[in-house]
């Protein structure tokens, strides 16, 4: 039987989360059909820029992307500081975005005057709005149904165009962040069939993915800081983590750039088993073993289930998703602690 959602997701414990969704049957509907030979990419070009507009509206931040021909994945922070900051009339703005609302809560957008009773009904309904700008279930309903309506429209067919049920990853600590962005920018890299044949084999040159968008900006900018030319949709790189650190990944985005690149030059085809001597600098900091790195960002999914992170992490944490035992801690430790 499933894990209830609420069991999978502690903002307390992490804000970190690793999201897979798959096609329905895992068909090839966001790529070239095996059986028409219809080529459905352009639907991905509506996915990524729904990935792009969500986050505006949402307190979820998207830190990697890779849309595949059958399923796409995301690596998600919820960003609960900025929910609790957010004011009232905010919530109802950013919630209209999405929906009408009520009336009740058009008119406080409008700044009409309400009765005391209206008032409350509104604070209710704000209260519940704010929940759902920082729940992940109302996030990819955001993206999942305008997409599937708009491809059963264009097909003139109904039924289900996604899995019914999306699978996520608790992410821990920053080994496990990083080892599962890296797994999700080079995912297409090296599992996408369509991309292998047409030789799309290096992070710049990967379409739909969140490194592409990264190495572009990072290109193009002129700024001696790199930090400061970021991807405006995507959580930004915060350096190396340290006292009244700002919010984002722990790490710099030339640091992580280096590590994606030199990860994939190790899992291509006819590298298996040879490691380059020149180990990035974030390798060496985290005190992860690179063989086993490598091991883990190419099979990411296949080796931990639920709950990632180094061994101290999930024993001290385990317990906020409402689990009796620690799932997955042999294989996490034995790739996460050296």
């Amino acid at each position: 039987m499933p894990t209830a959602r609420k069991n999978l997701v502690s903002l307390e414990a992490t804000p970190y989360y690793h999201i897979i969704c798959r096609c329905c049957r895992r068909s090839f509907i966001m790529g070239i059909d095996n059986v028409s030979k219809k080529d459905y990419s352009h639907r991905r070009v509506w996915l990524e820029a729904r990935l792009e507009e969500l986050p505006k509206i949402f307190n979820i931040k998207i830190a990697s992307y890779a849309i595949m021909s059958n399923h796409y994945h995301l690596v998600l922070f919820m960003d609960k500081a900025e929910s609790d900051v957010l004011t009232d009339l905010d919530v109802v703005v950013r919630w209209h975005e999405l929906y009408n609302g009520m009336v009740l809560t058009r008119k406080f957008e409008e700044g009409k005057n309400l009765s005391e009773v209206e008032l409350v009904a509104v604070q209710d309904k704000i209260t519940e709005y704010r929940k759902r700008l920082i729940d992940l279930g109302w996030f990819m309903r955001n993206i999942n149904e305008p997409l599937a309506r708009a491809a059963n429209f264009v097909d003139n067919c109904t039924g289900r165009f996604w899995e019914g049920r999306f699978k996520s990853q608790a992410l821990l600590d920053e080994k496990a962040l990083l080892a599962c962005m890296v797994y999700v920018d080079l995912n297409p890299l090296f599992f996408d069939i369509e991309r292998v044949a047409s030789m799309e084999q290096t992070p710049e040159t990967s379409n739909f993915t969140s490194i592409k968008k990264r190495i572009e900006k990072a290109v193009k900018s002129e700024s001696p800081n790199e930090l400061d030319e970021q991807v405006e949709s995507l959580l930004n790189f915060a350096g190396q983590e340290k006292l009244n650190m700002p919010k984002g990944i722990p790490c710099r985005l030339s640091s992580y750039i280096e590590l994606v690149e030199w990860t994939g030059r190790q899992t291509r085809k006819g590298k298996s088993g040879k490691i380059d001597s020149d180990v990035p600098e974030l390798i060496q900091r985290l005190n992860l073993d690179p063989e086993k790195w490598v091991q883990i960002t190419s099979g990411f999914e296949s080796k931990f289930k639920g709950i990632v992170g180094g061994a101290k992490s999930i024993v001290a944490k385990f317990k906020e998703f409402s689990r009796k035992r620690a799932l997955d801690l042999s294989n996490c430790e034995f790739y996460f602690d050296k």
